[in-house]
């Protein structure tokens, strides 16, 4: 007991000094001035970019700190002043005379007089046990050269001890881990953590987004309680997701290095932070050590009317499949954004932009502000019949939009409920109406009043109406909507509705993700293919069978829809049998399921898969990488008379991350046995002659168009075909949309801009003979896609920065010759796609607001060989005794 009372107060003693130890934080000594050599520096290329080729500059300095006051009450609670001195600025490796802009030039002359002398006023931090409490400044000093002294104050705040902590700094407040071992301190920020968070613009889709790494991290070394050495250091890593060898790298490094200490000014008394602070300077005012945001100008930039007379050129209709196009069409995007709604306006309205106007819309759309809309809404009459090609184009851009906004759809709301002169226009606007609800809502977005009003619109429409054509649009708009609370009325049109209506609402849940297909929708699937309350039309009951393979099915469901096969109309059952075939060649998720049902010899016998038909399903690849792949499928569904049924031709991309349903091309015919007497199969005997085309453009339902309607519109439209090539689909579609502004901690401010384009032109040509019972169609898609990097460190007395682009152009012609000398009809296609020119530009550069500038350019070119793309054997067999027909036919004796 004695020795416990003895050593009680030791123990408390001791564990009292250890925990004043543990807090306390550096010091600074009484009436000295620590001399520092400080520097900060950016570089900017490529992620492989070696250091000597990199774009950048380096500002160095000698800084000086001295303690002004310390808290008489608390030796950790101190005010420490930094002044810098000797500044000059420089490139980070050694250049050649004539490529060094700095060559000559004095520090004032870069810097400028004003902000020299800015940058060299003092500024003064509270600092208590090494956590910068207070920053103080003079209040209307200029923000890059506040920020400047903000990313060097922010490397004294500091923490002795090891732990995760919460902490403000240039970069905002961001989570913050120390690792302490002896007079070394390793500090590593998770910038992904920082508050306030730097808004900018993100495309909407993460196949044509941009993938950002970050990493900032401190060493810090200490001598006698105070700071020796800082050396930090952050990355940021930029790619393009659809494409990882478009990147980009931006490096930037702080160092202070304690060089020498000598007697300083002697220490100030008092108790009180703001009557030293007074008394020292009355102009100082405590600031926030957050970064200000930079207000930048282009001084030397073109104006809209200028900028659309360079351009204007390269956006004419011959034009639009070229690179340059896009380039042209992205870089004016830009200039856009600056301009006021009159100007735009005035070159809408201005009478030689006639021609190009179709693309003038496409870019003011793409815009996406405020002014442009505005200008759009006031330009476009909807209630004049006559301008329905320039309304359509609106309509298409705004669904297509990379990040469309609540404005927008609040727009679209408001025309749709005033007088519309065209019902195809009125039918279109509906339609965009549901693609925008479903991008807000990915968005998170699905709350905003605008987005409830529209769900109400469409839901409350389609329970309304009574008529199937409504019917159907208001379907095709839930088809891009893809709500969730829309599935039981898509299972019901899809079970009771007829023909048409039925199709739609079954491709419309074709389209959701499986996790939405729920064992409900998969029983009434069910009930549609095999038919168990209705007779179905066998284009229905074969989209019910792919969704049900799409979404986990169960061993039973496979298990039925096999022994299926067999008892279906002919060409049915060869569609199911091609169908169940690309499953397990292409490795689908069903294809386990599949395998083990067909170890039943019940269901896997000679009987069942040899069943001869035309029908089929094929999947394959475009292009396999490590980046993004994409994907053809192609499925052929005819009747028993040999007449095409639906047709189906789906290209869709993906990564890791994310799915694009980039095209679909579905043309779909019916009721054409009348043409040559035959008897129609089960359940499709009171169908009239229709055939119809319904495409998917980026995810976005376009509207479904007509070919014809009934035998007499038949008739009609094939004796006056034209051999001349029919415009389908031609615009510019801005892809890319991508805008982030990075605070370095060294003060400086990187902007990150990545843009993408898109141009398409498709056309297609008709030959039809009755002589010789022969049908052509040539479907030639052109175009290219652009992508265009920008990124730029400007503190504006001196700018480096690099442009990255990858541009492709490319033709592919789906080739479709069909002979109906013979029943069943032989029909051969072909997709070919020619050689592909691939370029890639970098540009590195830096320049002085004086003009002097130094820039680096390099290119690379290469062809993508073209190629032939393979179907199912049928339809290599059709195209050979297609062929061969031919060749025979010419050689033959008359």
């Amino acid at each position: 007991m004695i020795l416990l009372t003895v050593l009680f107060p030791c123990i408390i003693s001791t564990y009292s000094a250890s925990v004043k130890g543990h807090n306390t934080g550096p010091r600074i000594n009484n009436d000295k001035l620590y001399k520092f050599a400080y520097s900060t520096e950016v570089l900017i290329d490529r992620v492989k970019g070696s250091l000597p080729e990199s774009a950048g500059f380096r500002i160095s300095s000698e800084v000086d700190v001295n303690l002004v006051w310390r808290n008489p009450n608390n030796d950790d609670d101190q005010l420490i002043k930094i002044a810098v001195t000797d500044v000059t600025v420089e490139n980070v490796s050694e250049r050649p005379t004539n490529k060094n802009i700095f060559n000559g030039k004095t520090t004032d002359k870069i810097i400028g007089k004003e902000y020299l002398a800015a940058l060299k006023r003092p500024v003064v931090l509270q600092w208590t046990r090494g956590k910068v409490k207070n920053f103080y400044s003079y209040a209307n000093e200029p923000a890059v050269v506040q920020n400047l002294k903000k990313g060097l104050a922010s490397l004294f705040q500091i923490q002795m001890n090891s732990g995760v902590v919460s902490e403000m700094d240039i970069s905002g407040k961001c989570n913050v881990t120390y690792q302490a071992r002896q007079n070394q301190i390793t500090k590593i920020k998770a910038l992904n953590t920082c508050k306030p968070e730097r808004t900018g613009l993100t495309s909407h889709s993460r196949i044509f987004d941009i993938s950002k790494k970050s990493t900032s991290a401190a060493i810090y070394v200490l001598e006698d309680t105070f700071l020796k050495i800082v050396r930090a250091e952050e990355n940021h890593v930029l790619k393009l997701s659809a494409r990882q060898q478009t990147d980009a790298k931006v490096i930037s490094k702080q160092k202070l290095e304690l060089k020498s200490t000598e007697a300083g000014p002697r220490m100030m008394a008092g108790k009180q932070v703001t009557s030293i602070i007074k008394a020292l300077d009355s102009n100082y005012v405590a600031i926030s050590l957050v970064a200000e945001p930079l207000i930048s100008e282009c001084k030397s930039c073109p104006s809209l009317s200028q900028h659309w007379n360079t351009i204007r050129r390269r956006l004419e209709p011959e034009n639009l499949p070229k690179a340059d196009a896009v380039r042209g069409f992205l870089s004016f995007v830009q200039n856009l954004r600056k301009a006021t709604k009159e100007e735009i306006l005035q070159m809408l309205r201005t009478d030689s932009n006639a021609e190009v106007l179709p693309q003038l819309i496409d870019a003011v759309v793409s815009a996406h502000t405020s002014a442009s809309l505005e200008a759009m809404l006031e330009y476009l009459d909807f209630k004049n019949n006559t301008s329905s090609l320039l309304l359509e184009r609106f309509l298409y851009a705004c669904g297509l939009a990379p990040h469309p906004d609540e404005l927008l759809l609040k727009s679209l709301i408001n025309i749709y409920r005033s007088p519309i002169g065209n019902s195809e226009i009125r039918e279109t606007n509906l339609i965009i109406i549901g693609a925008l609800i479903r991008k807000l809502c990915e968005r998170g977005s699905c709350k905003l009043p605008a987005v409830v009003e529209a769900k109400k619109l469409i839901l409350g429409g389609l329970s309304r109406t009574e008529k199937a054509l409504d019917a159907k649009i208001y379907l095709t708009a839930l088809k891009n909507a893809l709500l969730p609370e829309a599935i039981p009325l898509l299972l019901k049109y899809a079970e009771s509705g007829e023909g048409p209506v039925s199709h739609v609402a079954a491709t419309a849940l074709q389209r959701y993700d499986p996790v939405f297909i729920t064992s409900e929708v998969r029983k009434t699937m069910n009930r549609i293919y095999h038919q168990n309350r209705k007779v179905h039309e066998k284009t229905i009951r074969t989209i019910a069978a792919a969704i049900i393979f799409s979404s986990n099915p169960s061993y039973m469901e496979v298990k039925n829809l096999l022994l299926s096969i067999g008892d279906l109309p002919p060409e049915m059952n060869k569609y199911m049998l091609s169908l169940v075939q690309d499953i397990l060649r292409f490795e689908m998720p069903a294809s386990k399921m599949i395998r083990r049902a067909l170890k039943d010899t019940f269901i896997h016998n000679y009987d069942r898969f040899s069943k001869m038909g035309s029908s089929s399903a094929f999947s394959g690849y475009l292009k396999r990488g490590t980046d993004v792949a994409s994907a053809y499928s192609f499925d052929i569904l005819y009747s028993g008379s040999g007449f095409v049924r639906r047709s189906n031709t789906n290209i869709h991309i993906f990564n890791e991350y994310a799915q694009l349903h980039a095209v679909q091309v579905m043309i779909e015919a019916q009721g054409l046995e009348s043409l040559i007497a035959a008897t129609p199969d089960e359940g499709e005997e009171d169908l009239e002659s229709f055939c119809g085309v319904s495409a998917i453009m980026l995810g976005v339902q376009l509207r479904p168009v007509t070919v014809f309607h009934g035998y007499g519109d038949l008739m009609s439209k094939i004796f006056s075909l034209s051999t001349d090539p029919m415009q389908v689909l031609k615009g510019l579609i801005h892809l890319m949309d991508y805008s982030q502004t990075i605070q370095l901690q060294s003060g400086l401010t990187c902007s990150t801009e990545f843009q993408g384009g898109l141009s398409i032109d498709i056309s297609s040509a008709l030959e039809f003979s009755l002589w010789y019972r022969e049908f052509k169609n040539n479907v030639k898609t052109r175009g290219s896609f652009v992508a265009v990097g920008n990124i730029v460190v400007d503190s504006s007395f001196v700018k480096a920065g690099m442009e990255t682009s990858f541009e492709i152009e490319g033709t592919m012609d789906i080739i479709s010759t069909a002979q109906f000398s013979q029943n069943p009809f032989l029909v051969c296609i072909e997709v070919d796609k020619t050689g592909t020119p691939v370029r890639e530009y970098i540009t590195k550069y830096e320049s002085l607001p004086s003009g002097k500038s130094y820039a680096s350019r390099k290119g690379k070119v290469s062809l993508l060989e073209g190629s032939q793309y393979p179907l199912h054997q049928e339809n290599s067999n059709a195209c050979r005794e297609v062929f061969t027909d031919k060749s025979d036919t010419s050689e033959s004796w008359f």
